[in-house]
């Protein structure tokens, strides 16, 4: 019988309050299902995707996407590249976004977006710094990258209308917190910050 790696977490969570106990205890046990295989580019594309949507429109963008190219797991920079502006506007990106699309394709063949094994090497806001300067990618983006697919432990993605939201149902606030207040209150969740933001995500409305 395998191990819960977020035991852990899950446990020095559950011990900040009564109101972690109280949620965690009713969660069980964090489930966070990261992505190692996928490099860069691609959590990019599908973070694109998933771009202020629900997680079932986004599903259906990626699979009209990747159903364009049937010979791969997963289009390349020069298949995106040579896709036409209708056909990436059927899948269902917006013509935002497919600027956005095309803009990290050509980054990557240019080394910009770097491969899997240099993104590993690099510092969280190292990596942050360098992916943001490309045209419609936020830190949020990348932040979902270092989550899902570098695996880091400890990000805490402040700008998540999910994580803000769960916040502020779990404490009974009146109104969201901005940015600056979650990272200051975040700094008590270290080094479990994505395990902490798994849970935020899933607190219930009341």
């Amino acid at each position: 019988m395998s191990v819960n790696p977020y035991l852990s977490a899950s446990e020095y969570l559950a011990c900040i309050d009564d109101d972690w106990r109280r949620h965690i205890a009713a969660i069980g046990p964090c489930l966070h299902q990261p992505h190692p295989a996928r490099d860069p580019y691609e959590s990019l594309v599908r973070a694109i995707a998933y771009q202020q949507l629900h997680a079932k429109a986004g599903d259906a963008i990626v699979g009209r996407l990747v159903a364009l190219f049937p010979d791969r797991p997963f289009p390349r920079p020069e298949q995106i590249l040579a896709c036409g502006f209708d056909q990436l506007r059927g899948c269902g990106f917006s013509a935002s976004k497919i600027t956005t699309l095309q803009g990290i394709a050509q980054a990557t063949l240019d080394g910009v977006v770097p491969d899997y094994a240099t993104a590993l090497a690099m510092e969280d806001e190292a990596l942050i710094e360098r992916l943001t300067a490309l045209r419609g990618v936020g830190r949020w983006t990348v932040e979902m990258l270092l989550i899902y697919s570098l695996e880091r432990a400890d990000i805490l993605p402040a700008d998540d209308f999910g994580v803000r939201e769960g916040f502020r149902r779990l404490k009974r606030l009146e109104k969201q917190p901005g940015r600056k207040q979650m990272i200051e209150t975040g700094l008590a969740w270290s080094p479990y910050r994505t395990v902490a933001a798994w849970y935020l995500w899933r607190v219930p409305a009341r």
